[in-house]
């Protein structure tokens, strides 16, 4: 589980990098045209749909690398048996909190896909982008899952 795992969260992102190419290129032309009077139309709903998926793409990548902030001013005074305690419940909570997450904007995802509901510039159909943040999320989802049965796993094998 743990190399899928490593694999998709790369992926995402490897995606999530491409996306932000994108956006930076397409946001630095667009300011370029709009010296000579012609910018792109549109321009604002592709820079939200692309950086929804540069989010998206490096969540579980960055949890992977325990990349993201902590603040750890009370926990770092406990006792390393209670750390591991709030570390297995931490991760067990966020772990349900993004499990939901994706199954509600993969829900939502959905709603717009029977609606057939299109972005209001472009006229583009949009739901594809939130099935890859749902996505983006459910590997998230995966990491912190991993990361929830290590910490389990390590406290029992402690003898707590």
């Amino acid at each position: 589980m743990e190399r899928l795992l490593s694999i998709l969260s790369k992926s995402f992102m490897v995606l999530g990098s491409a996306a932000l190419l994108a956006l930076v290129l397409l946001a630095t032309g667009n300011v370029a045209l709009r010296l000579t009077g012609a910018p792109f139309a549109g321009t604002y709903e592709i820079v939200s749909f692309l950086g929804a998926i540069v989010i998206a793409g490096a969540l579980a990548h960055t949890q992977r690398r325990k990349d993201h902030i902590v603040v750890d001013i009370l926990s770092e005074k406990f006792p390393a048996p209670v750390k591991r305690v709030l570390d297995t419940v931490n991760y067990a909570i966020t772990c349900a909190l993004f499990g939901i997450v994706t199954w509600q904007v993969w829900v939502w995802g959905d709603k717009l896909r029977q609606s057939g509901e299109l972005s209001e510039t472009l006229q583009f159909t949009y739901y594809p982008f939130v099935y890859v943040v749902a996505a983006g999320f459910g590997v998230l989802t995966g990491v912190l899952f991993l990361d929830f049965m290590k910490a389990l796993l390590r406290g029992r094998e402690d003898g707590e």
